[in-house]
């Protein structure tokens, strides 16, 4: 695809928002890459790379970053309504119901179960992207270097980046003189 609508950037936001429940990124990946084929997984990763280091949450980053590149700042800001409001309608209608129901065991147990799929789907969305980096072995380092320094050593984001990103940027600069 070499270009979308503002309307077309809505309405596949809106699925991936309206796909997930506590986390979308998997969704994102599925629909953009997998589904609708309007970003290859190389540039996902790269997109959401750049997404996870500025401020702000990183889907709604990414919503902003791809609905610019093909509808420049009318296709930002549909991606980003697309994004945001179904889940805030469905919000509100889940607070109103969880105020009635709470005290429920079920409903505990169903809120744990969901919190279950999240993190499952999370790390399938990992280990599908990990899965693009094999194909430059050497950037393994970067992976290995990022998992060790948030969680061996429990150093904050900004530590991390400033960390990992001279290999990243050295290793990404080997890559594309090699192409």
């Amino acid at each position: 695809m070499s270009q979308l609508t503002p309307l077309q950037l809505f309405i596949s936001f809106n699925k991936i928002a309206m796909s997930g429940f506590g986390g979308v990124l998997p969704w994102a990946r599925r629909t953009l890459v997998e589904k609708d084929k309007i970003l290859t997984s190389e540039e996902f990763s790269a997109i959401l790379g750049i997404c996870q280091i500025v401020p702000g949450p990183n889907i709604m980053n990414l919503a902003v970053c791809v609905g610019s590149r093909f509808a420049g700042a009318r296709g930002a800001i549909a991606a980003v309504l697309g994004l945001s409001i179904g889940p805030i309608l469905l919000v509100l209608l889940l607070a109103v119901i969880y105020d009635h129901y709470s005290y429920l065991d079920s409903v505990k147990g169903v809120l744990r179960g969901i919190s279950a799929v999240g993190v499952g789907l999370i790390a399938s969305t990992g280990l599908k992207m990990m899965r693009d980096e094999f194909q430059y072995p050497a950037m393994l380092l970067v992976v290995v270097i990022t998992i060790v320094a948030a969680s061996y050593f429990h150093l904050g984001l900004g530590w991390v980046v400033l960390i990992a990103s001279p290999f990243a940027l050295f290793l990404a600069w080997k890559k594309a003189h090699k192409l």
